[in-house]
């Protein structure tokens, strides 16, 4: 009498929305938790292990480190 196709008319798209929302909303969350966690670790570290982790990743020279190390140790 009142049919609406396959899925039931428009119903199925209310559904997917509400299902992409809440996606949406779950991942930014888990997002914004990781960035939190990454910061705390980069604050809880003292300036020597950062010296050591740029210099590692090749972002400072051996000489830019050894002076920044002098620096620090003054």
């Amino acid at each position: 009498m009142f049919s609406h196709g396959w899925f039931g008319g428009m119903m199925w798209w209310g559904v997917l929305f509400w299902i992409a929302i809440i996606g949406l909303v779950v991942w930014v969350g888990k997002t914004l938790v990781a960035n939190s966690s990454h910061n705390k670790q980069n604050q809880s570290e003292g300036p020597e292990a950062i010296l050591k982790r740029r210099y590692a990743r090749g972002e400072i020279t051996r000489e830019q480190y050894e002076e920044m190390m002098k620096d620090i140790s003054r």
